[in-house]
């Protein structure tokens, strides 16, 4: 074997710690795209299917790290990480590591100055597909952390999805996933509530959806003109030209009166409709309804 060859062979080597669904889907995803693959689960039987497709299976976590330049790491949560990898401490000198489990830009923080006291460089990710999406066209991967751990491992990375190398900073991967979570589960709320809504009047989500997501949301929410609308909350210029807070308060208030009327759950308009009068009452009234924004990046007040 030639040195190049060998070269190849070692970058082409990945360890995978965490056979979940997700984990699954990994590891699926690299031994069908030519990696040499080690995998350690806590429930070994559950590799069985992936040793007979060719990946090795470690007998201990410290093996497994020692296996491959590389441990991808998909697992419950730090804690739970820290645990596994607590007794291959040794064996992570030297090795790269890059964490896919979900978290908090603080623990993702602490999790640098974990690896870096046992003399292991870090990389935190964050995965933005479900598994079924993995490895196919349009899935994407976040990272942010050490430029060079990805950098040297951007083989594997790109194997799984669109690697985005989002920055130094090793929270902003963990930070724009929870962002964006955070706009999915508030507009299935909106759906959800709003089929609820129309439902108290016996019309079915079905006859609904043709005209809420086949019309309004394509055209009405029109997510082009929130994109343009970025610099402007960047710039904090929320110009009340077409519309105002005070006039979209009014429209907050029937919503929740006609929840409460057609006698179903209110607590998501009544929340809206205190957060437009919040601002209203700092200042925002003639402001248009962007101006929530400066609400939203202060601290809660708390009693």
């Amino acid at each position: 074997m030639t040195t190049q060859q060998s070269t190849d062979q070692q970058n082409n080597a990945v360890t995978l710690i965490g056979l979940g669904p997700m984990g699954m889907a990994l590891a699926e995803t690299l031994l069908k795209k030519g990696h040499a693959l080690t995998i350690w689960n806590r429930s070994p039987e559950k590799a069985d299917g992936l040793v007979a497709k060719g990946a090795r299976r470690a007998a201990t976590v410290a093996e497994a790290v020692a296996a491959s330049p590389v441990t991808l790491v998909c697992l419950t949560d730090y804690e739970t990480m820290y645990k596994v990898l607590e007794p291959a401490a040794e064996a992570l000198g030297g090795r790269a590591l890059v964490n896919l489990n979900s978290g908090t830009p603080t623990e993702a923080h602490a999790a640098v100055k974990w690896f870096d006291e046992r003399g292991a460089g870090y990389l935190d990710g964050a995965i933005m597909v479900p598994p079924p999406m993995v490895g196919e066209p349009g899935a994407v991967f976040l990272y942010s952390g050490s430029q060079a751990v990805y950098d040297q491992h951007l083989a594997p990375l790109t194997s799984l999805g669109e690697p985005r190398f989002l920055g130094d900073d090793p929270g902003l991967a963990v930070l724009y996933n929870t962002a964006m979570l955070d706009m999915m589960y508030t507009t299935l709320n909106g759906w959800l509530h709003a089929t609820a809504l129309v439902g108290s009047a016996n019309v079915s989500a079905e006859k609904f959806a043709e005209l809420a997501l086949g019309w309004f949301m394509p055209v009405v929410v029109d997510y082009a003109a929130l994109a343009q609308q970025a610099p402007d909350l960047d710039a904090g210029h929320y110009p009340g030209t077409l519309n105002t807070l005070e006039m979209n308060l009014n429209a907050l208030d029937h919503i929740t009166r006609t929840s409460e009327e057609q006698g179903i759950h209110s607590d998501h308009p009544r929340l809206m409709k205190e957060i437009a009068e919040r601002a209203i009452a700092e200042g925002h009234s003639g402001q248009s309804y962007l101006a929530i924004h400066e609400l939203f990046k202060k601290a809660t007040p708390r009693p």
